[in-house]
């Protein structure tokens, strides 16, 4: 097993993981917590498939678009983190 394989498979199993997260909780924030860990097994499954191989350079468009997405990741985390507390004020109110 080369190393991409094995980053490619826990990226897998990363992302089973959250998906399996995301549909047994009733909860908002365990559900946001298990997107971002679905977002994380993407992100590994990505940079496993820019490896190439040890003769050629690593393919560094994978890389650009996991550094792009973990800045959409961050930004939508902290956009629900914010509405479900708005959604928890007005709920107590």
């Amino acid at each position: 097993m080369t190393q991409a394989l094995i980053y490619a498979l826990t990226g897998a199993v990363l992302f089973m993981l959250g998906v399996r997260a995301t549909l047994l909780r009733e909860s908002l924030l365990p559900r946001l917590l298990a997107l971002n860990i679905c977002g994380a097994g993407v992100f590994l499954i990505f940079v496993s498939l820019a490896y190439r191989g040890d003769s050629l350079p690593v393919d560094p468009v994978p890389h650009a678009l996991v550094l792009t997405g973990l800045v959409v990741a961050i930004s939508a985390t902290a956009l629900a983190l914010a509405l479900n507390r708005r959604l928890r004020e007005m709920a107590d109110e």
